[in-house]
């Protein structure tokens, strides 16, 4: 079947919903989860938006921050654009709905209660207690419910994105995106979603490592499969993994946020003793880069399997407070953060690299954009500065909106026709180990090779597993008939060799990337994206 919209947006969190609000006025929207609506990166995001909102601080600030956190790579007009247009942004959330918690003390200078995380040299940090991800997508989801142009596909799952050339003459125009085949899971059929516009909002892929503080929906879907369609990506080297996520055998991916540490926790080893003060003049506020390689380094020094966070100084009634989420949680495992030390490790938390765009979200291919955690729009650069992530996504939704109503009037690829999607014979498979095993190697082998600390050897030795994992999988879907857990298992394959072959190329140390090989930041050769595609990747034999 061929459902035809004016938009097609993939993803449910705060890019997709928020480019949904917007492009509703303009045409009918269909938004594409493959899960429930509310089930998005966004949803689990504690931390909050880092924004200019008081009058102690300034945009040269936020601006100063960012670009130190990066390393050198981010984009300056994109960090500046984004950062001044951010508060005209977080009044709109406002408008839509999102409350955000209010400043209580007397002495308080602006509405909002602020915090500050790592890297941030103001308190500069909107939220909404401890889940501010929670109280962002229940307001965009109440806002998307009342629009009658915008229809939510839940539990369908996005397969290939749909490109066709024109040839107009002896000219061939670039490839241009009509769509996506979409496997309707519940019916078990695939249609064929035919689009004006296509917004890529699937956020990242945090499970193509074993620990993360991502939810089980973060496989690299919209990445892999802009890949596949020929879309350029940068920067896949860059994996942030966030300095704390508890630790214990029952918590998973629990994420104790960096506001912990902006209001003063302090990371200590298991005797007590701090360590931070010997990596970094900030200590335990440390760009998370810094902390990471800290806490990982002082792990493999002591044999321990963590370290711990010790904010026991402020008490129970200011930690119920600020970090209810937090401190029940905390609880349900046996640790009172206001008499314990909280036991915490590094885990893949956010990909800085993904689809490459331009200030407007426009990706390589015409009529595809991009936006949230799945692009690379040189604001993060070689690392994300803490809760400019959200703020990103809320910008370049207004800019790609901005930027498609001034050609919405457009219909020249009514014409191109697309296929029904061919299953190609495929039939039901007795194997379903085969997806199992192949998961757990890939996310085994990318944690131990291909994880904070890297080197040329631990490289070459992921690509070739990685290689072979990958012609299996790939024989496997064209014999047998998609299921989620096959599409997922092919998503994360391609973002695995993506990170690899990225990290493989970068010949320095730099931000999220550390290769032991070339310990040391080269500015002269490698202050530089790089930028990959399926055709590049395939002339240098990266790609099988």
């Amino acid at each position: 079947m061929e459902i035809q919209t004016d938009f097609l947006i993939l993803g449910s969190g705060i890019a997709g919903l928020g480019f949904a609000i917007k492009a509703a006025r303009l045409g009918t929207v269909a938004v594409i989860t493959k899960k429930e609506t509310i089930e998005s990166n966004t949803n689990y995001a504690q931390g909050g938006i880092a924004s200019v909102t008081d009058e102690a601080d300034s945009f040269e600030a936020h601006v100063r921050d960012t670009l130190e956190a990066g390393a050198g790579l981010c984009r300056e007009d994109v960090v500046r654009f984004v950062v001044s247009e951010g508060p005209e942004r977080i009044r709109e959330l406002i408008d839509w709905g999102v409350h955000f918690t209010r400043a209580t003390s007397s002495k308080a200078t602006q509405d909002y209660d602020l915090g500050r995380e790592g890297g941030h040299t103001y308190r500069r940090v909107l939220h909404a207690d401890d889940f501010t991800g929670r109280e962002i997508e229940r307001a965009l989801v109440t806002r998307t419910g009342a629009e009658s142009n915008i229809t939510i596909y839940e539990n369908h799952f996005a397969v290939n994105l749909i490109t066709r050339s024109k040839i107009t003459g002896d000219k061939r125009s670039p490839d241009r995106c009509l769509g996506a085949y979409v496997y309707d899971v519940d019916r078990d059929v695939i249609n064929t979603f035919r689009a004006r516009f296509v917004l890529l909002a699937t956020g990242g892929s945090g499970k193509v490592y074993r620990i993360t503080t991502n939810p089980d929906i973060a496989t690299g879907d919209g990445l892999a499969m802009a890949f596949r369609a020929g879309a350029l990506i940068a920067n896949m080297e860059f994996i942030q993994f966030h300095p704390t996520c508890l630790f214990h055998p029952e918590a998973k991916s629990f994420l104790i946020s960096e506001a912990v540490r902006g209001e003063g926790g302090v990371l200590k080893l298991k005797n007590g003793s701090t360590f931070m003060e010997r990596y970094h003049p900030s200590e335990s506020l440390a760009p998370r880069d810094v902390v990471a390689k800290a806490i990982d380094r002082e792990i493999k020094k002591s044999g321990d399997e963590c370290v711990y966070l010790d904010i026991r100084h402020r008490g129970k009634e200011f930690l119920t407070g600020r970090f209810p989420h937090i401190y029940q949680r905390c609880l349900d495992f046996g640790i009172d953060m206001a008499r314990d030390f909280i036991p915490v490790a590094p885990a893949a938390h956010y990909q800085c690299g993904g689809v490459v765009v331009n200030g407007q979200g426009e990706t390589s291919i015409d009529r595809l954009y991009a936006c949230g955690e799945v692009s690379c729009t040189g604001l993060h650069g070689a690392n994300r500065l803490a809760s400019n992530s959200l703020l990103e996504a809320i910008v370049f939704t207004n800019r790609i909106y901005e930027k498609i109503a001034g050609q919405f009037n457009d219909k020249s690829d009514e014409a191109l026709v697309i296929p029904p999607w061919d299953p190609k014979g495929a039939t039901e498979s007795d194997e379903s180990i085969v997806i199992s095993n192949n998961w757990d190697e890939i996310r085994m082998c990318m944690s131990n090779y291909v994880g904070i600390v890297r080197s040329n050897k631990r490289l070459d030795r992921a690509k070739r597993r990685i290689d072979i994992i990958s012609q299996e999988i790939n024989e496997y879907y064209w014999n047998f008939k998609i299921t989620p857990e096959l599409l997922e298992l092919r998503n994360i394959d391609t973002v695995a060799r993506l990170i690899i072959s990225c990290s493989r190329l970068r010949k320095e140390s730099r931000g999220l990337h550390f290769n032991i090989d070339y310990p040391d930041r080269d500015d002269k050769n490698w202050h530089r994206d790089t930028v990959v595609s399926k055709s590049i990747l395939r002339e240098m034999n990266c790609v099988p």
